[in-house]
C-alpha cells in the first residue's frame, strides 16, 4: 500500500479595499493596486503590472460609471495565487454588464471611434478569462484572472509593452 502524496503549499495572496464610487475611487483603485503588486513583487511598470492597472482601471471605471449606487461604495480585491492574479471589482448594482463583444459595425463606422464603451472588450483581450458573479447582499462582482505560469496575455499580443498603456502617472 502506498502511502498518501503530500500536496505542495500553496500561498495566496489577497488585497481587498472599500472605495467611494467616484472617478478619485476609480483612479486610487488603480493606483492601490500597482503598490500592493510592487509589495507583492511584481514590479511598477512590468508588462504584468500594466495589464493589471488597466485591467483594474476598466472595471473600477464600470464600476463608478454604470453601477453606482448612490451612498454606496465598490471594492477592489486582489488575489495573487502561483498559477494566475485575479482582479475582483464589487459593486451595489445588480444587472450585469453586455458581454464583452467588439462592435458588429465596419471599422469605418463613426461609433468605432468613439473613446467610451469599450471597457469590458479590453478586459477580454486582456484577461485571460473574465466573468460576473452574484455576491451576498445587493450587487455583483465583475472579475479577470491574468494567468502568471504562461505569459500574461498583454506579453502575448504586445497590449501594454508601449508607451506605457495602463501605467500609472
Amino acid at each position: 500500500m502506498t502511502a498518501p502524496q503530500a500536496q505542495p503549499a500553496v500561498t495566496v495572496r489577497v488585497f481587498f479595499q472599500r472605495l467611494s464610487a467616484t472617478r478619485r475611487g476609480a483612479r486610487l483603485a488603480r493606483h492601490l493596486a500597482t503598490h500592493q503588486l510592487d509589495a507583492w513583487g511584481i514590479p511598477f511598470g512590468s508588462d504584468l503590472s500594466d495589464t493589471a492597472a488597466l485591467v483594474v482601471a476598466e472595471l473600477a471605471s464600470n464600476a463608478v460609471l454604470h453601477a453606482r449606487v448612490p451612498g454606496r461604495d465598490f471594492a477592489l480585491r486582489l488575489e495573487h495565487r502561483t498559477d494566475a492574479l485575479r482582479i475582483e471589482v464589487a459593486d451595489a448594482r445588480g444587472d450585469r454588464p453586455l458581454a464583452a463583444q467588439p462592435p458588429a459595425t465596419a471599422t469605418t463606422d463613426a461609433t468605432t471611434d468613439q473613446d467610451h464603451g469599450r471597457g469590458l472588450v479590453i478586459v477580454g483581450a486582456l484577461a485571460s478569462r473574465w466573468g460576473v458573479t452574484d455576491r451576498q447582499g445587493p450587487g455583483k462582482a465583475v472579475w479577470a484572472e491574468i494567468d502568471l505560469l504562461d505569459s500574461a496575455p498583454s506579453i502575448r499580443h504586445g497590449i501594454g509593452t508601449a508607451g506605457g498603456v495602463g501605467r500609472c502617472q
